[in-house]
């Protein structure tokens, strides 16, 4: 067996780092920020500072592609997360009143997830991750750099450990950036002298603006988790031990949504959306939460076939990360950590061939989430961009459009529909089940719904008081 160290100690570090130790692995996990995970989930959320991840007290949800993953590979999780007070949802609860058949289907419970505050469902891992007996966290040590090793590829590093800030080394027989959004590996590579990283990289454009609440019980969902109003789109997310959360975002160029930051004013313009409007109904618990210089960001490790490293791999947000108004994230990084499990069961003795397998299905089974949900965001700010401006918004992608208008109406399209949303499935691996282009030409002339709320003469009025 393997001595692996994980590089970061979030719900996808802790994941993975689970996952390798589940097999046998002994994984030590290094987390620059200092402070163990409070004991209950109010002293998680009130009181647990964690400086290095940015987005901690920003909206989070798991999905059923998460609980899907961890139902597999880490049992007994999920239930975890219920016991700590995270809340059970079913989209399928919600089915659009203009679906007249309302027939469950065989599969249908692949729809159920539990979700909660990241703060809460971080400390529910951390403490899975501590009782383990082949995992060691190490909080308040932060990885410095990369101690490199004979090289089983002629020109190109490989590492055996890792070096910390206080000058610590620890060997291992492979590393894992789990650090997340702001990775430093590009600095830990270059000290190596290795070729960079094919590397892409841009702001989001995005600007977050968010409540959360509080109340006896959940609201009642009336729209899509992520709906688009005008030159808006609101985010409604349940969370744990009976807390929810609202959040409104637009382009960060959109000057007149910084009024959004005042209390009042976001009460009012969520008060103007009238199937979210009721999702005020509770008692606040924070202030307006703002976030901004969120940057799309893709790393790969492999350059023209060729690893650029062996002996680390890098994992979710490490890897590649986009806006988080989807909420993809967590269940994303998921899928990776399972990815990452399966490779090392197969190649860990292969230093070259776990960097160049692991890089190949990386590209076919997880790239294309982060490459649609890029789409998706550059689609929607281009209309919101429009919107503001007064001009007709470009047009969108037909084949999207055609089933989020059949899913309207048809229930296999919206399970469908759900099933991209939750990333069960791609896009194209939906259109193009038996029978979906019938079912999406059978709805192709009616309009797509819209969500109703405020146009853009009416925010402003609503921005300005």
């Amino acid at each position: 067996m393997a001595a692996i160290v994980v590089c970061g100690g979030g719900v996808i570090g802790l994941c993975a780092g689970l996952m390798l130790a589940e097999d046998g692995h002994e994984v030590t996990v290094l987390e620059p920020d200092p402070a163990d995970p409070p004991g209950t989930p109010a002293e998680a959320w009130d009181g647990w500072r964690r400086a290095g991840v940015a987005q901690f007290r920003q909206p989070h949800t798991l999905f059923p592609r998460f609980r899907q993953v961890v139902d597999r590979e880490l049992p007994g999780l999920t239930e975890r997360l219920a016991d700590g007070g995270c809340v059970r949802v079913d989209y399928l609860e919600s089915l659009p009143p203009s679906i007249q058949d309302r027939a469950p289907r065989p599969g249908d419970e692949r729809f159920r997830f539990v979700t909660g505050r990241r703060p809460v469902t971080e400390a529910v891992v951390a403490v899975a991750a501590e009782e383990h007996p082949r995992l060691s966290i190490r909080r308040g040590v932060r990885v410095a750099g990369l101690v490199a090793g004979p090289a089983p590829l002629p020109g190109v590093p490989h590492v055996t450990g890792v070096r910390t800030d206080t000058g610590e080394q620890l060997t291992a027989d492979l590393v894992v950036d789990a650090t997340g959004r702001r990775s430093p590996s590009a600095d830990w590579l270059a000290d190596l002298g290795a070729r960079p990283a094919q590397s892409d990289s841009q702001s989001s454009g995005f600007v977050y603006y968010t409540r959360y609440f509080t109340g006896p019980e959940q609201p009642r969902r009336m729209g899509p988790q992520l709906a688009p109003v005008g030159s808006i789109s609101l985010i409604t997310l349940g969370g744990d031990n009976d807390t929810w959360s609202v959040t409104v975002f637009g382009p960060t160029r959109d000057a007149p949504l910084k009024a959004l930051r005042g209390a009042a004013v976001f009460d009012r313009v969520v008060a103007a959306c009238p199937r979210q409007a009721h999702w005020l109904d509770g008692e606040p618990i924070t202030d307006v939460l703002a976030m901004a210089g969120v940057l799309d960001r893709y790393r790969r490790l492999v350059v023209d076939g060729v690893p650029v490293v062996t002996g680390l791999l890098a994992v979710g947000d490490a890897w590649a990360c986009t806006n988080p108004s989807a909420g993809r994230g967590i269940s994303v990084g998921a899928v990776h950590a399972q990815l990452l499990r399966a490779v090392v069961r197969a190649s860990a003795d292969d230093p070259v061939e776990l960097a160049r397998t692991f890089d190949e299905l990386t590209e076919r089974e997880v790239a294309p989430f982060y490459r649609s949900q890029l789409a998706a965001d550059r689609t929607r700010i281009a209309e919101m961009d429009a919107l503001r401006a007064g001009r007709r918004p470009p047009p969108p992608d037909p084949a999207r459009t055609g089933l989020v208008t059949a899913a309207a109406r048809d229930a296999d399209a919206y399970r469908a529909l759900l099933e991209v949303i939750t990333c069960l499935a791609q896009p194209q691996e939906v259109l193009e089940r038996p029978g979906m282009a019938e079912r999406l030409a059978a709805h192709a002339a009616e309009p797509p719904p819209v969500t109703p709320g405020p146009d853009r003469a009416q925010l402003l009025q609503l921005l300005a008081g």
